[in-house]
């Protein structure tokens, strides 16, 4: 594990991509800034943290042999990676919010970014972008639904270490990817899920309200809902949301 440790830079996944073209990367390179001005979410959203208080990095790997076609359970193991961290710390009522946020009694405290580099019918490797909130305890009245691990838990969090201790179970998580333990991940993913199996109204993209329940994930990575008719329709990413 290399980790390179800034001040300040726009985005650490670009940081990262950058420095991939100029050198060979060593695998799980890590890049972590006390402040990152322009960090991006899923679909260029933004993500705002307060310097020097939270986790916000990016990890490359290639340590892992997927078809694209498999992609759905490379977000598995990044999203549990950091799932299984934040469990160990007993951080209260953790569930993975598809795909890949992680929230702690209903709140947001994660969200991760995950950029892939193709070759052929390949993922020949990634850049995970993770921002997580460790210490900070206001946010702006703009953000809703959003916590940190010392909001939830009281404590105070040392960066550095819990930095390592993800990185280390991401290596875990996506060594399973190598050994084609995709059911595994599926299971431990679909378990982690939140309101998976319980009846909810959503909203879709159109602003129509339902009623229906996640009952899984496609093999292209959307998000399977049963409605009230029995039927299943699937969503992609900002395609549907939680009323």
């Amino acid at each position: 594990m290399k980790i390179i440790k800034l001040n300040a830079t726009n985005s650490t996944n670009s940081f990262l991509k950058e420095l991939g073209q100029n050198s060979a990367l060593e695998n799980f390179t890590v890049v972590v800034t006390g402040e990152q001005k322009k960090g991006r979410g899923q679909q260029e959203s933004k993500w705002i943290s307060e310097p020097f208080k939270n986790l916000t990095f990016s990890v490359f790997t290639n340590d892992f042999d997927l078809e694209i076609r498999h992609q759905k359970y490379l977000n598995f193991a990044i999203s549990l990676g950091v799932f299984n961290t934040l469990a160990h710390h007993k951080i209260p009522n953790l569930s993975i919010k598809w795909p890949n946020d992680i929230l702690s009694a209903n709140k947001k405290i994660c969200g991760i970014l995950i950029e892939n580099n193709i070759k052929g019918t390949k993922i020949n490797s990634s850049i995970i972008g993770i921002g997580l909130n460790v210490n900070q305890e206001k946010f702006p009245d703009t953000i809703k639904n959003v916590s940190s691990l010392k909001i939830t838990s009281n404590l105070e969090f040392d960066l550095d270490r819990l930095l390592i201790e993800i990185v280390e179970n991401l290596k875990k998580t996506i060594h399973l990817l190598s050994l084609k333990e995709y059911l595994k991940l599926e299971t431990d993913y679909l378990t982690a899920l939140y309101k998976n199996k319980i009846p909810s109204m959503f909203k879709d993209k159109d602003g129509i309200l339902f009623m229906g329940k996640i009952i899984g994930v496609s093999n292209y990575g959307n998000l399977q809902v049963e409605l009230e008719d029995e039927t299943t329709r699937e969503f992609g990413v900002k395609e549907i949301s939680f009323l």
